[in-house]
């Protein structure tokens, strides 16, 4: 039995005249119980029928898909329908439309969603789709993108059965009507779980997606258009102006009398249901962080290309991100890392953190043993780098890293030659110098990228180790951001001041290492 109430007969009895499906019919009779819906669409219209015949006969059983009988009109129906259209009223159906008894006719409300394309047949092919994507998952998300037509015609039908319980007395808010989306995952989220053995939960990383079209009612949407101008407003992402979102504004704009008028369709039943436009499966970008050394002096930090032309053979992001590619299975990945150094500068000491986003990974989670065999294998494929600390992070984590960018301190040892012959008394001098302030103008050799700016920039101190009369390797501490290279040479005046201006002799720097990047990030863990 039904949780249908005698207010209700005179609506079920019009929307089963008008071919709406009796999911659909439910949902304008505020039915909210999950389980009934889960009904099959032929027990339903058994269930109407019976509903209306005032289960006058239990036992026989009512053909899915057959109108209701004459006799089961009211009998005011061909003088309300007749009143409708004088009224403008957008009208259902015809009552000379009739079915034969053994067609299933596609619902002139949800366009068939609500029918077959909820039931098991097609939650078996969107979990054929799932299967056949090769993801790892515990969970999911399901969602689904409806043709914004629907809500063209939910609004036309909901303006008629709001005439109708008006002439009862009573009152059919928008509101009251269940949402079609809401209903659709009532059915299809218990059948999913069933048959892929995971739940269905909102707060999954992995989504499988459905998205409908309905070709051939595209056209409903048009009016609106110019009724209500300013909600569809062309965008260069957007395929079309008639989103959901947009109709779903003119929808709240639109005056019942001019829907009414302008809209120029009666709702028969389509010919044929809505059709599936893409199932598509995707997964939620995960997080693995690290710390790298680099020693090579031949080898970007990131793919080297210029004017469309390979520079490097390799990069750091390609020696860690390729064998990451391949295990967790993803379709690309991002890298980011707490500063970088230059192509000739090596990374020393306890490395540089590092942190690389996979996108739509088919693997999501790797248990510890698993990612230190992994770091293993990247370590012994090249002597190029070496990887530590390699773990899975949340996305919030990496925050941490790039706090180090700007606030944090780095160590450096750089290779200095002087033209003038120098002893050690000539440079023991810099080691007293704390907190040494930089203006620094922007680079010449990254002025390409980088806006033009003076920064100023902190030297904490500076150590000395002399070599000979023309050598001497310098380890500075200094604030992250600093251009040491610059501060070696001056960059034409362009850093002042400079290690040339401080020694009154023209410096340059031949090698460069950085020997420590402070930043507490990620975890230490154990070897």
């Amino acid at each position: 039995m039904l949780p249908l109430k005698e207010k209700d007969r005179r609506v079920v009895q019009m929307l089963l005249s008008a071919r709406c499906c009796p999911r659909c019919i439910l949902r304008f009779c505020s039915v909210g119980i999950q389980a009934t819906y889960r009904l099959s669409c032929k027990e339903l219209f058994t269930e109407l029928h019976k509903f209306l015949n005032g289960d006058e006969d239990k036992s026989k059983e009512v053909e899915y898909g057959q109108p209701p009988c004459k006799k089961m009109r009211l009998q005011d129906s061909e003088k309300n329908d007749s009143d409708s259209e004088q009224n403008g009223a957008v009208k259902l159906l015809s009552n000379e439309c009739v079915l034969p008894g053994d067609e299933v006719q596609t619902c002139s409300v949800c366009l068939g969603i609500l029918q077959d394309l909820c039931e098991m047949d097609f939650v078996k092919k969107v979990c054929g789709e799932v299967d056949s994507a090769g993801y790892h998952f515990n969970n999911l998300v399901f969602s689904v993108s409806l043709p914004p037509q629907l809500l063209v015609r939910e609004h036309a039908t909901w303006l008629l059965v709001k005439q109708e319980v008006g002439q009862l007395g009573n009152i059919l808010m928008k509101d009251d009507i269940l949402q079609l989306k809401e209903v659709y995952k009532w059915i299809t989220h218990p059948l999913l779980s069933e048959e892929l053995g995971v739940p269905v939960d909102g707060k999954s990383l992995f989504e499988v997606s459905v998205v409908f079209a309905h070709p051939e009612t595209d056209g409903d949407c048009h009016f609106l258009a110019t009724a209500c101008r300013e909600c569809f407003r062309p965008t260069k992402n957007k395929q079309s102006v008639f989103t959901r979102m947009a109709v779903m504004k003119a929808l709240e704009k639109i005056k019942d009398g001019d829907f009414l008028q302008q809209f120029p369709h009666q709702l028969e039943p389509p010919k044929r249901s809505c059709v599936v436009q893409e199932i598509q499966c995707s997964h939620n970008s995960i997080y693995v962080a690290g710390r790298y050394n680099k020693f090579s002096r031949s080898l970007p930090q990131t793919p080297w290309v210029i004017d469309g032309e390979r520079k490097m053979e390799s990069s750091v992001e390609e020696l860690i991100g390729e064998p990451l590619k391949k295990v967790f299975k993803v379709d690309s990945l991002n890298f980011s890392s707490s500063g970088r150094e230059d192509v000739d500068v090596r990374a020393l000491g306890n490395g540089r953190p590092f942190a690389i986003e996979l996108l739509n990974p088919r693997r999501a989670s790797f248990p510890p043993k698993e990612l230190k065999e992994l770091q293993q294998k990247i370590n012994s494929s090249t002597d190029k780098i070496q990887v530590r600390d390699l773990q899975m992070v949340t996305r919030e984590a990496i925050v941490h890293m790039k706090e180090g960018e700007e606030e944090k301190t780095k160590s450096y040892s750089a290779l200095i030659w002087t033209e003038k012959a120098i002893t050690k008394n000539d440079i023991d001098f810099l080691q007293d110098l704390q907190d040494l302030k930089l203006d620094q103008k922007t680079p010449l050799r990254v002025l390409h990228r980088r806006p033009l700016a003076v920064r100023t920039r902190v030297i904490h101190s500076m150590r000395v180790e002399y070599i000979d009369l023309h050598h001497f390797r310098l380890y500075l501490k200094t604030q992250a951001g600093t251009y040491v290279k610059e501060f070696v040479h001056g960059d034409f005046g362009r850093t002042k001041p400079n290690l040339g201006t401080l020694l009154n002799m023209t410096t340059d720097i031949l090698e460069l290492d950085v020997e420590s990047v402070d930043v507490d990030w990620p975890p230490k863990l154990d070897e």
